[in-house]
């Protein structure tokens, strides 16, 4: 099993494919267990491409103590040292979006482009959804709350029109097979608890990497004017929307390419 030994700490990682290095930041509660994930889609033949489960997360070390959004910069930091790599392109989705915004700021001399996926600054930018505050859903009722904000298209008239495909969707977004694992849930709630604090809307115009930001049109967790916001704010980024919500990666054919041609320029 690949292991990295990072900041005290081990973080399981996988790596695939070839030609120049790229690390995928995954989102909130990111496990490589679960399947399909990044190394199914076109990132992981395109690139020499490396992805982890973050600290509190999957088969990485769950430490028994607060986690910062430095702290998971500094984790990504070290994890490329560990691979011998002193730069790469850098792709971060989601809550994996805002640790390379920090990874970006803290350690600019590692990323070569970057790539920021439905998410967001915080401070005057704007926060993504605050999934902190949910922590009583769980399950079927923690689904059915958060589809028509993951993607505002999928409201109740939607639900009521599509009964199958709101019944799989539901399933699916439900199903966690490694729900009891001894730290999970502690692990899972200090990535909620440092994403709540994320904010780095004032330091922004610091990032020197060419920024490509991408989102859904239809994203209620990282909301559109929220991304505008971001990329007006980095300097010289450019910005893309696509057909889909939190997930437009997979709902739009076009977002994975674009960002490839991006990053291969």
């Amino acid at each position: 099993m690949p292991i990295a030994a990072v900041n005290g700490l081990s973080l399981y990682f996988e790596r695939a494919g070839s030609g120049e290095p790229l690390l995928f930041i995954s989102g909130t509660g990111g496990d490589l267990r679960n399947k399909p994930n990044q190394f199914d889609g076109p990132l992981g033949k395109a690139f020499d491409m490396i992805s982890y489960d973050q600290r509190g997360l999957g088969r990485s070390d769950k430490p028994d103590r607060r986690y910062t959004m430095a702290d998971y910069a500094d984790d990504a930091a070290a994890l490329m040292d560990s691979q011998g790599w002193d730069h790469a392109h850098v792709v971060g989705v989601s809550f994996g979006g805002m640790v390379a915004q920090e990874l970006a700021l803290r350690h600019p001399a590692k990323i070569r482009r970057l790539v920021l996926a439905c998410t967001s600054p915080g401070g005057a930018g704007g926060s993504s959804f605050a999934f902190h505050e949910i922590g009583h859903l769980a399950g079927e009722a923690r689904a059915k709350y958060l589809t028509p904000i993951s993607d505002t298209r999928r409201d109740e008239a939607w639900a009521a029109a599509n009964p199958d495909a709101y019944a799989k969707l539901i399933a699916m977004t439900a199903a966690d097979p490694f729900a009891g694992e001894p730290g999970r849930r502690e692990g899972a709630e200090r990535q909620l608890e440092a994403r709540a604090d994320h904010d780095t809307w004032e330091r922004l115009p610091q990032i020197t990497a060419p920024t490509l930001v991408v989102g859904g049109r239809y994203d209620g967790i990282a909301k559109p004017e929220s991304l505008e916001l971001m990329a007006g704010r980095i300097p010289a980024a450019e910005l893309r929307f696509f057909e889909g919500g939190h997930m437009f990666m997979l709902q739009d054919r076009a977002a994975v390419p674009a960002m490839i041609e991006f990053l291969n320029r």
